[in-house]
């Protein structure tokens, strides 16, 4: 499966902020704000990814990730000249995509729940159609809303409806075969001149394909687009910081722990940023797994 992360646009809600700088580049809390949704894509199993950035943002992505070969995985870019819905993600990438099946995730997006790497790799592994994440929100009307049947089961999307049917929010992190491609092509602009990624599941649904999981108590999923929604993320990731030594998001020792990279890499690139609290943290962590004997896996990490 091949990964795709939409860290475009002009970032205007976080305005005056982003003017100068990609909004998938600001800090949340320790870290550059794509390291959340580039860490949601690794604990799926993915190591081809490729980043779609408005035009002159790609070489700050460059700088901050390379060609992702330190991270053990392969990373290549794309700039997007205006956003054109989240649907066009597909087209601009169907060279990366290729014949393969994708996952598509915000660049701004955050989630952190138990067990949410086993989810994912199950969620990615042999998708017969498409797969979406449901998380229960108190306002349902700002979101494209997924409605379910007893059984779980999707049976009806909407997008931001007045008076919704569900508090189901269908987050930022789709899961597609390789249809999805010459379905994106095949859609007409919508009102806003925009592939709409609901028209894109709603083709799926009427198919009979429509997988769906509902992420609920537990989990958390935090969209970064706004200036307290930010400072809410950041402190989120502080307090577990603080209070479990939960490090979300850190996209070295996920490597690590997946087996991207040896402990002995994950360490060297501890040392690199050893001025830092989260340079240490990598290498302590390597450090103890050397005293141990080994890794162990958590949930959290992979």
């Amino acid at each position: 499966m091949k990964g795709i992360i939409l860290a475009g646009g002009s970032g205007s809600r976080l305005h005056p902020i982003t003017l100068g700088v990609s909004k998938q580049l600001l800090p949340v809390y320790d870290k550059p704000m794509i390291y959340y949704p580039l860490s949601v894509l690794m604990l799926a199993g993915i190591t081809e990814i490729q980043i779609i950035a408005a035009p002159g943002d790609v070489p700050g992505f460059q700088r901050l990730l390379g060609d992702g070969s330190a991270l053990g995985l392969t990373l290549t870019y794309t700039e997007q000249d205006k956003p054109r819905g989240l649907a066009d993600a597909f087209v601009l990438c169907a060279e990366h995509i290729g014949d393969d099946q994708v996952a598509l995730i915000l660049g701004d997006n955050l989630f952190h729940g138990p067990g949410f790497g086993e989810i994912l790799r199950t969620s990615a592994r042999d998708v017969d159609g498409c797969v979406l994440f449901g998380y229960p929100v108190a306002d349902p009307e700002r979101y494209g809303v997924g409605e379910i049947d007893a059984e779980g089961r999707l049976v009806r999307l909407e997008e931001k409806p007045a008076r919704p049917r569900s508090n189901l929010a269908i987050t930022g992190l789709y899961l597609y075969d390789n249809d999805v491609v010459e379905i994106a092509r095949s859609l007409r602009p919508s009102a806003r001149g925009e592939l709409e990624i609901t028209d894109v599941n709603r083709i799926y649904l009427e198919r009979g394909k429509a997988g769906f999981v509902q992420l609920g108590r537990g989990f958390v999923w935090l969209d970064t687009g706004t200036h307290d929604a930010l400072t809410e993320a950041g402190q989120y990731v502080q307090m577990l910081s603080h209070r479990q030594g939960v490090r979300i998001g850190c996209v070295e020792e996920i490597a690590w722990r997946m087996g991207y990279i040896d402990r002995d890499t994950c360490h060297r690139l501890g040392a690199a940023l050893s001025r830092s609290p989260y340079g240490r943290y990598l290498m302590d962590i390597t450090s103890d797994a050397r005293h141990d004997g080994g890794a162990t896996r958590t949930e959290e990490r992979a």
